[in-house]
């Protein structure tokens, strides 16, 4: 075990001093005035650097590109020559602490109030079970399907990937949207809009997206109790996004369903475990049935739109998964027409359907597509198919037998029916 010797952010003999500046507005924390004279280097965004005062002798440069800066920063460490790091708020969320680590820098760290802490604060809420992530560098789309999931989600912006695409991409949903624009300055403005209101908004940067369900807004009295799974958009784990305390692959009983028209446990551990649901991840579960797929998918985090064309079932499929505190967008319609216009997925169950909806399913190219067939002759157009559009199919026939009471105590084997289970996978960045 490396033991960490704590040090003071004011020795000039650390190296480079990281320093947040209050995203909720409030002064300097007291050591920055100490760390500032004594620094021969100063590093941070223009407004950061704006907002302080440099000493007359240090070296500035003002944060664009990262490389150069970290290059600067290695010089001033090898002369001993003290440096100091602007940052918004706590630079160890999603700051530049990690690039900092990464470089192998020696870093001591003075956080502020984040701007998460800070939405949240503005905004009054709760966020003890909030998921916190970003849009900033990266792909949007991660941080778009972890709102269609959760209750509650923090969302940190940049210029093309904020409140108006979030908005657009949660049209359907039902989700509320907190912008928190200019926190902590005399510009600070907090608004709570529709998801359509904010993708025809303009947003000022920087924001912070707080997206929540109405579970997660204030109950309407003093005496009213908030649901026990969801109070105040959190897990009653306070994990938002791990594997479920009740587990998964959850017996038939545990769901509504018509006729026992329900993926069997057996086959749906199977299945579920070939989606590979996660946070960040969007699923499709096409002719959905009881839902049972897609719920446990939104059980381990991933965001599920759920494709069914019998209005009844559908009234099912919510029903279940109000039952299991999950979000489940349903989209009541016949597959492959259902499918024109919805968000690209990243995997596919097909449970129901011809060798029509498995095609308009590989047109969108999603990563995994899975599909359970119980009649034979279906099964070599459907591998067909998927190879020729390019992806790699593998599956197994399951036959699952149950252990099922006699008369005078005795025990037997009941037989499910066989069912083959089908998995193309494309080559693509996980």
């Amino acid at each position: 075990m490396t033991r960490v010797e704590p040090a003071t952010p004011m020795d000039p003999g650390v190296g480079v001093t990281v320093v947040g500046l209050d995203a909720a507005g409030a002064p300097p924390h007291p050591a920055l005035a100490p760390v500032l004279a004594a620094a021969g280097l100063v590093v941070g965004a223009a407004r950061h650097l704006a907002a302080v005062t440099v000493p007359a002798g240090a070296d500035t440069v003002t944060l664009g590109p990262l490389v150069p800066a970290l290059h600067r920063l290695a010089d001033a460490v090898a002369a001993r020559v003290p440096a100091v790091v602007l940052a918004s708020g706590d630079p160890g969320l999603f700051g530049i602490v990690r690039r900092l680590r990464a470089a192998g820098l020696p870093l001591r760290v003075v956080p502020a109030v984040s701007s998460v802490a800070a939405a949240f604060a503005r905004a009054g809420l709760p966020w003890d079970g909030a998921a916190v992530v970003t849009a900033h560098g990266r792909d949007l789309r991660p941080a778009l399907n972890a709102c269609r999931a959760l209750p509650l989600v923090a969302v940190l912006t940049a210029p093309g990937a904020g409140a108006a695409e979030l908005g657009a991409g949660l049209i359907g949903w039902p989700r509320r949207l907190l912008v928190a624009e200019h926190l902590g300055t005399d510009a600070e403005r907090i608004h709570d809009v529709t998801p359509a209101q904010a993708a025809t908004g303009t947003w000022a940067d920087p924001h912070v997206v707080l997206s929540r369900t109405d579970a997660a807004r204030p109950t309407a009295s003093v005496d009213a109790v908030p649901d026990p799974v969801t109070a105040g958009g959190m897990r009653v784990d306070n994990q938002p996004a791990a594997a479920p305390a009740g587990g998964w692959a959850l017996p038939e009983i545990r769901y509504a369903h018509r006729d026992s028209m329900i993926t069997k446990s057996e086959v749906r551990a199977l299945v579920v475990a070939r989606l590979r649901p996660r946070l960040g991840r969007l699923v499709w579960d096409v002719g959905a049935g009881s839902g049972s797929v897609g719920i446990e998918c939104a059980l381990l985090g991933a965001a599920v739109l759920a494709v069914e064309q019998d209005p009844e079932a559908g009234a099912t499929i919510r029903a279940n998964a109000t039952a299991h505190a999950v979000t489940v967008r349903l989209v009541t319609g016949r597959a492959p027409e259902a499918l024109a216009g919805l968000p690209e997925p990243d995997a596919v169950f097909v449970g129901g359907g011809g060798a029509d909806v498995l095609a308009a399913v590989v047109a969108r190219r999603p990563e995994r597509v899975v599909l359970t067939l119980a009649a034979l002759d279906r099964v070599a157009p459907a591998v067909g198919l998927l190879r020729a559009a390019g992806y790699t199919v593998g599956g197994s026939q399951l036959s699952a037998a149950r252990l099922a009471d006699l008369p005078g105590g005795s025990i037997r084997l009941a037989a499910t029916n066989p069912v083959v289970v089908l998995t193309g996978e494309r080559q693509c960045p996980t």
